[in-house]
């Protein structure tokens, strides 16, 4: 049993599980009950999206200093509240069932994923 770290929209690889949609907005031009088909999402958790004008540092940011500010601040909004509980029972469901969680952004590195496949990590996470 494992989380995976997917880019929505992207084929769904074998025992891949239920689809978590960490993003802020859903897909454009994409019916709602086409979401799960079209391997977009099949729950929705925006809970674990980066704020607004947090996520304006990740997508218009020009170099190290915007990225580290973003990761600084995407942080910073997990460490509390819903975001840290919703963290928590994922890294503890990750041990008992197979499912993913993702975001459009094309790579990985640049985008929040990568700091939720941290921030799972570092709560015990199995992940795949």
């Amino acid at each position: 049993m494992a989380v995976r770290i997917v880019r929505l929209g992207s084929p769904r690889l074998p025992g891949e599980g239920t689809r978590l949609g960490t993003v802020r907005r859903p897909p454009r031009g994409v019916r709602k009950e086409d979401f799960s088909t079209r391997d977009y999402y099949d729950a929705w958790l925006p809970t674990l999206a980066p704020q607004p004008e947090t996520l304006k540092l990740a997508l218009h940011g020009t170099g190290p200093r915007d990225w580290a500010t973003f990761v600084r601040r995407y942080r910073a909004e997990m460490a509390g509240g819903e975001g840290r509980h919703v963290l928590d029972a994922l890294a503890a469901l990750s041990h008992t069932a197979d499912f993913s969680v993702g975001c459009y952004c094309e790579d990985e590195s640049r985008c929040h994923r990568s700091i939720l496949r941290e921030l799972l990590a570092e709560r015990g996470a199995s992940i795949a």
